[in-house]
């Protein structure tokens, strides 16, 4: 039912988020929501092998945090391990850190992110000063998040219209932003769990918070008060 000389609701958590946990009911009738949030992906160490080196170093990560990269290159002591990644725009590779292998083989190569963003990345052994792609790992696909102060909402809402014209049940997935388009993809990471959903509301307005979380969501990342979290607009669908 239209709502004369008022915006469309925009929901937003502005007392709620003093309530206790969610609590989800699987099977919440209505459009929009999934039966039951699914279990988030768990950003742990992700690892890429060739018979020159190996590399492993965590999926997701924030900006200005210290992100390692660890791994062994046979043979290679005393070697310059690179670390590099994919320049989408020139689809040149770009190193980002540098470091010495061990004697025994291993090496640990460290970086602070500055930019968030989707990276591919890979190890390679500098041979004579220079890195060739016969000396590279297989590439590893990284997330770079970037901190947000965030809320959750839902109760009290169930039922009615978020700005997104989406309607509003104890299940559904997904966040609100001030000014995302309706249906972009986000990721969003909290202690080490990450699910990707989408924008379909229009919040928060308490000052200094950026994303509110749907009950569903939270729930599903295990997050039960206003705190900073990691999240980035993705570039394609999951």
């Amino acid at each position: 039912m239209s709502r004369p000389h008022a915006p469309k609701l925009a929901l937003c958590a502005i007392a709620v988020v003093a309530l206790a946990a969610p609590t989800i009911a699987a099977g919440d009738p209505g459009t929009g929501g999934s039966q039951a949030p699914p279990p988030p992906q768990t950003e742990g160490v992700i690892t890429a092998s060739s018979p020159q080196i190996a590399m492993s170093t965590r999926a997701g990560t924030m900006m200005r945090k210290l992100a390692r990269f660890r791994g062994a290159a046979p043979g290679a002591a005393g070697h310059t391990v690179a670390i590099e990644r994919l320049d989408a725009a020139t689809q040149q590779w770009a190193t980002i850190a540098t470091t010495k292998v061990d004697g025994d083989g291993s090496y640990v190569a460290r970086w602070r992110p500055t930019k968030a963003g989707e990276l591919r990345i890979r190890a390679v052994v500098r041979s004579a000063s220079e890195a060739t792609a016969a000396n590279a790992s297989p590439e590893l696909a990284i997330t770079i998040h970037r901190p947000a102060m965030a809320t959750w909402y839902g109760p009290g809402f169930y039922g009615r219209s978020t700005a997104c014209g989406v309607r509003m049940t104890r299940t559904l997935l997904g966040v609100a932003h001030k000014t995302l388009k309706c249906g972009t993809k986000v990721a969003v990471l909290y202690k080490g769990r990450r699910i990707d959903v989408p924008v379909v509301d229009r919040g928060p307005f308490r000052h200094g918070t950026t994303y509110d979380l749907t009950a569903a969501t939270a729930q599903a990342l295990g997050f039960d008060h206003t705190d900073r979290l990691g999240a980035i607009r993705l570039r394609t669908a999951p």
